[in-house]
């Protein structure tokens, strides 16, 4: 399971979530673990409901909803917040991670608790920021957390950029694999956006997820 993270909210982890759930050729899971901003549901145009939470007792097959125009993308919204048990949540995501499914987890921004739970369960971490100041000191805060969590960031994501300075690789540890280039919404729909996010699913390879 490949965690998208990053420190601040705002700066692109659920359009990369699906973006490169789109981009990776075959099946690929992608679940919302942020019910402060629970953000994948509404850009996917899926229901609410079921949740990642619902996960308890039921196989994954049962749960995930199809992607209504992506055919290989499956998705499991946040839990509302008032059902956001923090101990489900982690309960979830271990099972998640446990599955045979290729899976991509929308992490909370910072580097709280809530934070840090997708991020013990995940295999690596795929950081997502803005070039600002404020956004690429708080990344790398989360890359730090996740290399203590055994999660460690494979690459980082630039968004609404075409830049790659190398500055952000030595702050961060670990490389820039794809700037994502500033789109109109629906960002998606962007042709050079989706070809980015192809580069980047070639980039990271099946193994990551």
């Amino acid at each position: 399971m490949l965690a998208i993270a990053g420190g601040k909210g705002g700066v692109g982890k659920t359009t990369t979530a699906l973006g490169l759930s789109a981009a990776v050729d075959g099946p690929v899971l992608a679940a919302d673990a942020d019910p402060d901003m629970p953000d994948l549901h509404a850009l996917a145009g899926v229901d609410r409901e079921p949740t990642l939470t619902e996960l308890t007792g039921r196989d994954v097959g049962t749960v995930a909803q199809p992607h209504p125009e992506e055919s290989d993308v499956a998705l499991l919204p946040a839990p509302r917040i008032d059902d956001a048990d923090p101990d489900a949540i982690t309960h979830s995501l271990v099972r998640l991670a446990a599955s045979d499914r290729r899976s991509v987890v929308d992490c909370p921004a910072g580097a709280g608790p809530d934070a840090a739970a997708p991020l013990r369960a995940a295999d690596a971490t795929l950081l997502v920021t803005t070039l600002c100041a404020p956004a690429l000191r708080d990344a790398a805060k989360t890359a730090a957390m996740a290399r203590a969590l055994d999660a460690p960031a494979c690459g980082v994501v630039l968004t609404r950029t075409r830049s790659a300075p190398d500055v952000v690789s030595e702050l961060l540890g670990c490389p820039v694999v794809v700037s994502i280039p500033a789109a109109d919404a629906p960002i998606l729909d962007d042709d050079d956006v989706r070809t980015a996010y192809r580069r980047l699913a070639a980039s990271l390879g099946e193994d990551i997820l």
